[in-house]
């Protein structure tokens, strides 16, 4: 039994329904719970649902729920008969006035054993999500675990209980008073992957500022969809362990991160660390202001690029900017929505460009770096982005 929960039926043979000589008051102590199930679905509260066989009575049955030092919203407590729910009824419920029970009056037509489901809500008694992923040693495709980390400081102990957390396989464990269990919830093998390298300035800064180098984090990218070995159901924010295997039986480890929610069909990146061997200097190479009409101006502006790739394959490296924080870079900010085009003079063209990516205020081009030759230096390329910012004051 419970070590917190007590269950006991009171049995009152209604006058109306025997004789009065029959009259009287039985305790009966529950048998254990044969099942439990534990919804994990709501990301806001635990459903708990327990079934048990239990004696009834012809007549009206009190049955007395009582709970000690466990965080069960009364409110939510609900009774109900699985083998004959149109005969057993319950009838009332009532609350002793500053005590953790209740009792509810149960018809039943004739005695004998009842299968009754009791559900509530109960606090401290929750989940969190972690992942691990490793990737291949060529960092082409990945395998990724799922895992369900129950958190159980409700102060009860629910035995083997089965659990859902409302996507991936129905899940059965036992659980203990005041105990954190991790469970396998989902694997996905053979899931395709990228390396993605990221320069922005406005979302992850400078590396050396002195230099104008930017930080250029690194990532793998998956998607969650069927294409890429995933989709089955959203990916929830969780942290994630990253490692890669080494082709010879063993595994490196590469980091930390927390994997945002992702919705099927969207991306999922998993930061790996900053990049030391691509190297990307950004400046502002031309900033012309042209009045026009009283102390409306239009600004052309050129930020120029220069990157050096020192790995020994080649990569695309993604080239990001803000255009409001360019436009307060170039000294200008009339607080309005930025209005910008592309212009023609620049390296960077509307081919290279990410059109599902590229927003309003944001625009993303995918640029590709030869290795490093031979003697081992990276060659210098050098890229620039030409746009007109429009009616600025």
């Amino acid at each position: 039994m419970s070590k917190s929960i007590a269950w006991i039926v009171t049995v009152g043979i209604l006058m109306a329904l025997v004789p009065a000589a029959s009259a009287g008051i039985k305790l009966i102590t529950l048998p254990p719970r044969e099942r439990v199930e534990i919804q994990l679905d709501n990301p806001q509260v635990t459903l708990v649902e327990e079934e048990r066989v239990v004696p009834l009575t012809q007549g009206v049955n009190d049955v007395v729920f009582a709970w000690a030092n466990t965080s069960i919203d009364r409110e939510s407590i609900q009774l109900r008969c699985l083998s004959d729910p149109e005969n057993v009824k319950v009838l009332s419920v009532s609350y002793p006035p500053g005590e953790n029970a209740l009792t509810w009056q149960v018809a039943s037509p004739k005695a004998g054993s009842a299968r009754i489901r009791i559900s509530y809500l109960i606090g401290r008694l929750d989940k969190s999500y972690a992942y691990q992923a490793t990737a291949s040693p060529d960092e082409k495709q990945l395998t990724l675990w799922q895992y369900v980390q129950l958190h159980n400081q409700s102060n009860e102990e629910f035995g083997t209980s089965g659990m859902w957390a409302g996507f991936g396989e129905h899940l059965e464990r036992p659980i203990g008073i005041n105990e954190t269990k991790k469970l396998l919830s989902a694997r996905f093998t053979d899931v395709p992957v990228q390396k993605v390298y990221l320069a922005d300035l406005a979302a992850h800064g400078y590396l050396d500022e002195g230099k104008r180098q930017l930080r250029v984090p690194m990532s793998y990218r998956l998607k969650n969809d069927s294409a890429h070995g995933l989709g089955a159901f959203p990916l929830m924010f969780g942290k994630a362990r990253i490692f890669q295997d080494d082709g010879k039986g063993m595994s490196a480890f590469l980091g930390e991160d927390w994997a945002r929610f992702t919705p099927r069909d969207d991306e999922l990146d998993l930061f790996l660390g900053v990049a030391k061997d691509i190297v990307v200097k950004r400046t502002i190479d031309r900033r012309e202001q042209k009045r026009v009409l009283g102390n409306l101006y239009d600004y052309d502006v050129i930020v120029k690029y220069e990157i050096e790739n020192f790995k020994d394959q080649s990569v695309v490296l993604d080239l990001a900017e803000s255009l409001p924080a360019l436009r307060t870079e170039i000294g200008v900010n009339s607080g309005r929505d930025v209005e910008w085009e592309l212009g023609d003079q620049g390296t960077l063209t509307k081919s290279q460009m990410d059109v599902e990516k590229t927003t309003v205020d944001r625009v993303l081009f995918h640029v590709e770096l030869s290795p490093r030759g031979p003697d081992d230096q990276a060659v210098k390329t050098t890229h620039t982005l030409h746009v007109r910012i429009r009616n600025e004051w």
